[in-house]
């Protein structure tokens, strides 16, 4: 693993800098405003931070103040906490020129140190010429905050005084979590707060972020690289010192790479997050490395004729500004998610189950845009006594919302009745019958939040509440193809898989030029105008394949690849890999297919990406052809916890499939060796243990060879899988010589 200070940033691999062995975040608070006139977003994220365990105090003179373990590699498995000076890095700031004249105050403690006339600067880059100031004031052996982002104009960076807070809204000791320490300030109590309390929780995170800026003690001084934001404060030498609140001002530049600015297929403004491998470093600052998971809540404010969907387990309900000129809209996660997971698109759409069937020309000029409940007016903010008092009726155990007895103690669900269940099959397919459930042996090994896992109400929900979005231009496609086959692919998914891990689900159809066919996230889905329902002469049901298909594999992300996550990024196959087997075997459950046509249909397919991996493999670099880059070093990281993703930047790989085949394949062959219906089982077994967990590639393995160890036996090892299929360029031997996608024996290998 190269050290920090060595990445080359204009490689091909992607760094992540976060140094997330020292301190995580433990939650975000987001307030942002979308501008369409200069394609920004702009405002603030707060950030709850909790240092890690065992990190050291540094001397004056760098070195650690008590001696420490060796500080080499660790695996994230260990996660252990250390921090060492050496790899605090040094680059330089960089702001951005526009024409102002502001004065600016250079402080220090309470002392200003210099004033000066500025002119012909943005307030960015004024801010920043300040921060650079201090951060040269500070001393090298001051703890540094990296947080991974590019492409962001920060203006400033707040330490947050909670203390109003704190005074306001006491927190029993009793509701406090172990994990909070013997001595747990209030930010840790906060964090920690058991999830039957989740919306206290928020309600104090919310009062938290609108808090004012600490004015005791020195300033924070910050600056930034091509990839990081790096934050200081004078006179703190470790996490454990460093401010447990902070506020970052920001905005996005239009021409960042995790945000979309584009005119969706009606020539109508829009924004979304584009997915891109360098994930949402471009829309906000953050810790990207997939082990710093977190909760978030955000409130986006847009113009009020616009649509704002987001990764949040409700639907959100718009409140307009008193010029009802801009609305906000309020989302929030309980799972902690990585932060590469949040999803946020914003536009002129409409709900597909709103607009008639028939559009004729006229039709198609209106707006058929389904608000999700009649806008309220006025200040779209909660004033902070509105929060204390919803705090304290919280505390009281008045909790708004539904409650359900559950195993895991009180718990909140929430009414469905404002979204989609189209079609007599869906209310067929949604009936719930909780007699003679009992968790299915789900044994939940991941943090403390509502697990639909080990919810009563979600152990049969066949068909989740669902909404399919999009421009008028396209709802006929939209709702013959895409609301027509999602409930169906939705019961199927249950039937393979069991419990849906996610409580709702948008689907998007996302802007021409969407770089892929169909991208998952947390409670939506971005799907591309590409596999929309045909109306060729005699398609049938033919002409809505694509589209089953495809909905299907972005539904199979839900299981592997979001509530299942790589530790990993290398190991990309265990998301699309898995994802690509299972769309086969949900969309022939979906058509309700009889056991020989599935089994024709399945070895069709085999057969077409068969012949697609073997051009993959002529016409790419062998060291893209490998599924774990990082061989015996996949999951370990840098002493600070930082990491790179190999070949992430790479242009080629943007195009590349190898990981969706041969991942494909490899589970097609353990399949073969066990038999279907047992992998199939195997898998959902697999779902009840690590769901809620980042995993590597022998954790899946490992638990396979310990469930049938008759395959360990046949000579079917690890080493030897390993070796075959995931460390290794070119075909494994199975491929070309049993040639089973063919039927045919013989072969020769292509490498």
């Amino acid at each position: 693993m190269e050290p920090e200070d060595e990445l080359n940033p204009d490689k091909d691999d992607l760094p992540l800098r976060a140094n997330t062995n020292h301190i995580l975040v433990k939650h975000y608070v987001l307030d942002l405003s979308v501008h369409f006139d200069r394609e920004v977003i702009s405002g603030n994220i707060v950030m709850f931070l909790e240092p890690c365990c065992e990190t050291r105090a540094m001397s004056k003179d760098g070195t650690e103040a008590v001696d420490a373990a060796s500080v080499g590699e660790v695996s994230q498995d260990e996660f252990v906490c250390k921090f060492n000076h050496g790899n605090l890095m040094k680059h330089g700031t960089k702001g951005t020129v526009t024409s102002a004249e502001k004065m600016i105050g250079i402080r220090e403690k309470d002392t200003f140190l210099v004033w000066r006339d500025v002119g012909s600067q943005s307030t960015a880059e004024i801010k920043n010429n300040s921060s650079a100031h201090l951060w040269d004031l500070n001393g090298d052996s001051d703890f540094t905050l990296v947080l991974d982002c590019c492409d962001l104009n920060v203006t400033e960076v707040e330490e947050v005084d909670v203390t109003s807070v704190s005074d306001k809204c006491a927190i029993s000791s009793k509701d406090v979590s172990d994990k909070a320490g013997l001595n747990p300030n209030f930010t840790q109590t906060l964090i920690h707060l058991p999830f039957c309390k989740w919306r206290q929780k928020h309600q104090l995170f919310l009062m938290c972020s609108r808090a004012p800026i600490a004015q005791a003690g020195s300033p924070l001084s910050f600056r930034s690289d091509r990839w990081s934001l790096q934050v200081r404060k004078k006179g703190v030498t470790c996490p454990q010192e460093f401010p447990h609140v902070i506020r970052i001002l920001y905005e996005t530049k239009p021409t960042g790479g995790s945000v979309r600015w584009t005119k969706d297929q009606d020539d109508r403004v829009c924004v979304y997050t584009a997915g891109s491998p360098i994930n949402n470093r471009a829309l906000f600052p953050g810790q990207e490395p997939p082990v710093a998971m977190s909760t978030w809540q955000a409130t986006v404010r847009a113009p009020s004729d616009c649509l704002v969907l987001m990764s949040g387990e409700e639907e959100a309900v718009p409140v307009e500004d008193k010029d009802r000129l801009f609305s906000s809209w309020d989302y929030y996660v309980t799972m902690p998610m990585p932060a590469s997971t949040f999803t946020l698109a914003v536009g002129h759409w409409c709900q597909a189950a709103e607009i008639p069937r028939v559009l004729e020309g006229g039709v198609r000029n209106k707006v058929y845009c389904r608000r999700t409940a009649p806008p309220v007016a006025g200040s779209v903010k909660q004033t902070e006594d509105e929060l204390v008092l919803k705090c304290k009726t919280s505390f009281s155990g008045e909790i708004m919302g539904h409650v359900v007895q559950t195993r895991s103690g009180d718990q909140t669900t929430f009414s469905d009745s404002t979204f989609s269940h189209t079609s007599m099959e869906v209310e067929e397919l949604s009936v719930t019958d909780y007699s003679g459930m009992d968790g299915d042996g789900v044994s939940c090994s991941h943090g403390d939040y509502l697990c639909r896992f080990t919810e009563q109400s979600a152990w049969s929900q066949r068909v989740i509440p669902h909404r399919v979005f999009g421009p008028v231009s396209l709802m006929h496609k939209a709702q013959e193809g895409v609301l027509k086959l999602l409930p169906r692919c939705l019961a199927a998914a249950y039937a393979i898989l069991g419990t849906h891990p996610f409580s709702r689900l948008d689907v998007l159809i996302v802007p021409a030029g969407f770089s892929s066919l169909g991208m998952a996230s947390p409670h939506i889905i971005f799907l591309s105008q590409s596999v929309l329902y045909t109306e060729s002469p005699g398609s049938g049901e033919g002409g809505l394949s694509l589209c089953g298909s495809r909905l299907c594999h972005e539904i199979a992300h839900s299981w592997f690849g979001l509530v299942i996550g790589a530790r990993d990024w290398t190991e990309e196959w265990i998301s699309e890999g898995f994802a690509t087997y299972l769309e086969d075997i949900i969309w022939s459950r979906a058509q309700r297919l009889s056991a020989e046509t599935t089994t024709e249909q399945s070895d069709l397919k085999a057969l077409l990406r068969w012949r697609r991996l073997c051009d993959e493999m002529q016409n790419s670099d062998v060291e893209l052809q490998i599924l774990r880059p990082n061989m015996d070093k996949t999951g370990q990281v840098n002493k600070s916890g930082s990491s790179i993703v190999k070949h992430a930047l790479n242009p080629e790989k943007t195009f590349m499939q190898v990981h969706y085949l041969k991942g494909y394949f490899l589970l097609r062959f353990l399949a073969s060796q066990l038999g279907e219906q047992q992998f199939i089982d195997f898998l959902k077994m697999f779902v009840n243990k690590y769901h809620g967990q980042l995993i590597l590639s022998q954790d899946f393995l490992q638990m396979l060879l310990h469930t049938f160890p008759d395959m360990e036996r046949k000579g079917l090892t690890l080493s030897a899988i390993y070796a075959d299929w995931l460390d290794r360029p070119g075909f494994p031997k199975w491929l070309y010589e049993k040639r089973v996608v063919t039927g045919k024996a013989g072969g020769r290998s292509q490498s």
